[in-house]
């Protein structure tokens, strides 16, 4: 079963009419270190840790200049605490230098900077076209919808659907699924039944002729 990217999307983007990030950010350095801090843990938690971090470190030469064992006291709670407050204090001294880079090679060079990461701020911060952030959500739905056909690589979710979805699209496509996926497609127990998107998704269907293996 070929995806309809027309069909989907536009059933995504009339049920999700507002599509922003769900990380909270006045400026480009509390995106980058937020978005730093949001591996593996709820855009919803990093909020939280964020209002004490920037009110300590407001800006880039203050977290460059904090004490490291203090900034992981403060991001403790997001989990793999040690590694973000290197990563975050170490990106935060490469922008006090060269400040907020305008290209996807210039956000990949920063410290603890993946392609998720580096897309979110290419079509946050600049709308720059193409911008496929391939998080947890957008992995499982270009699974279970037929975009992608089981693997969980980042890098593979988010060549294939640039292939088909077009490029002013890009990350109002992956908001919304990101949407979806909190509100209905989960990775477990998915309100298959209540979906609107169910006679649209190649694993439904599966589900429908009994050879379904969910996507996790």
């Amino acid at each position: 079963m070929k995806p309809d990217y027309q069909a989907i999307s536009s059933r995504l983007f009339a049920a999700y009419p507002v599509l922003k990030c769900a990380l909270h950010f006045r400026n480009p350095y509390e995106l980058l270190v937020a978005s730093r801090l949001s591996a593996q843990c709820t855009d919803k938690r990093v909020n939280i840790v964020c209002e004490d971090l920037f009110a300590r470190w407001p800006d880039a030469p203050s977290l460059a200049r904090a004490d490291l064992a203090e900034v992981e006291n403060v991001v403790r709670p997001c989990g793999l605490f040690r590694m973000k407050a290197r990563d975050i204090v170490a990106m935060a001294a490469v922008l006090e230098k060269e400040g907020i880079p305008e290209t996807l090679e210039g956000f990949l060079a920063l410290p603890g900077v993946g392609r998720k990461i580096a897309n979110l701020l290419m079509g946050e911060l600049y709308d720059a076209p193409g911008s496929v952030v391939a998080d947890t959500h957008c992995i499982r739905l270009s699974n279970r919808l037929g975009f992608v056909t089981d693997t969980k690589d980042p890098v593979k979710v988010e060549f294939a659907l640039r292939k088909v979805v077009p490029p002013e699209e890009c990350m109002k496509f992956c908001h919304a699924l990101v949407h979806h996926g909190r509100e209905c497609c989960m990775a477990r127990n998915p309100n298959c039944e209540g979906c609107f998107l169910k006679d649209l998704c190649k694993e439904y269907q599966q589900k429908e002729d009994g050879s379904w293996n969910i996507s996790k």
